[in-house]
């Protein structure tokens, strides 16, 4: 896909974030946009942002994790705007725990979004990709699609299996030859709300230890890229057909790392994250 102009993006998690940030640059390229988002406030604030460049806006209230719910806005934003080129599965949560303790109904609950959303998402949107002839899913996974790390096994989960899925995702498409790609984005460390939106259980800290320290530990660590130039770099990726795209020099790096010394990554982060704890 070499010109948004145009063309008609869905993009979940749009409040805030990235997903923000994506709705901004398409609009700017001349790309029309439907947004949806369980936060209705922060939908409308990027609708009105967003409709500064002249583009079609639609905003919608969506549970990613509800595979109905997403079927219906599927078929909606196709009616409305008659067709659908791009969807961005971009909706994500993060759950701090051990797998020991964690609660059955977290795991759901991240699992429902980060995973099921990303199913849910490709699946109501591929048969109108396929029908404009012209077509890309992007599916966010993470660098914890890359590498694990102790009290993030949920999410690693999440990620990792947002990984398989758009990876043989993007092999299917190329042996349909039907119009439609799709990537796996790997962001490291981006400036957003992910951290302080995290749920965060009292079995990755020790007696009596502070959870919101354990929180703003994480948040420091989301702070090495901007969410607009995430966005910039998704959006340069449909444009080069990228099958996989790391953002962030700590993706980069430690995607070569654990490519380099396979399994014994893992001594190496239980060192520092030890460490870290004290």
């Amino acid at each position: 896909m070499k010109s948004f102009k145009n063309k008609v993006a869905a993009i979940t998690g749009a409040a805030s974030g990235m997903g923000r940030e994506l709705a901004l640059e398409l609009a700017q390229r001349g790309c029309h946009v439907a947004l949806s988002d369980v936060n209705e406030k922060g939908l409308a604030e990027t609708a009105s942002m967003v409709g500064k460049f002249g583009v079609k806006v639609s905003t919608t209230k969506l549970d990613v994790s509800d595979r109905l719910a997403m079927n219906a806005w599927a078929d909606q934003v196709a009616t409305e705007f008659g067709q659908v080129n791009l969807v961005f599965n971009n909706a994500g949560v993060a759950l701090g725990a051990t797998l020991e303790k964690v609660k059955p109904e977290d795991f759901q609950w991240i699992m429902g979004i980060n995973f099921w959303g990303v199913v849910w998402g490709t699946q109501a949107f591929l048969p109108h990709l396929k029908k404009s002839g012209d077509g890309h899913i992007v599916n966010i996974s993470s660098l914890f699609g890359l590498m694990s790390q102790p009290t993030q096994g949920t999410y690693n989960a999440s990620k990792f299996a947002v990984r398989g899925f758009t990876e043989a995702l993007r092999q299917e498409l190329d042996v349909d030859n039907c119009g439609v790609s799709a990537t796996c984005v790997h962001p490291g460390g981006i400036r957003t709300n992910i951290a302080r939106a995290a749920k965060l259980d009292p079995s990755i800290g020790k007696p009596g230890q502070d959870l919101e320290k354990a929180r703003a530990r994480f948040d420091k660590l989301l702070n090495a890229t901007t969410a607009n130039q995430a966005a910039r770099k998704m959006i340069r990726a449909v444009e080069c057909n990228q099958r996989r795209l790391l953002i962030g020099a700590d993706a980069i790096f430690l995607d070569k790392l654990v490519r380099v010394l396979g399994t014994w990554y893992q001594p190496i982060v239980t060192f520092f994250f030890k460490k870290m704890m004290g």
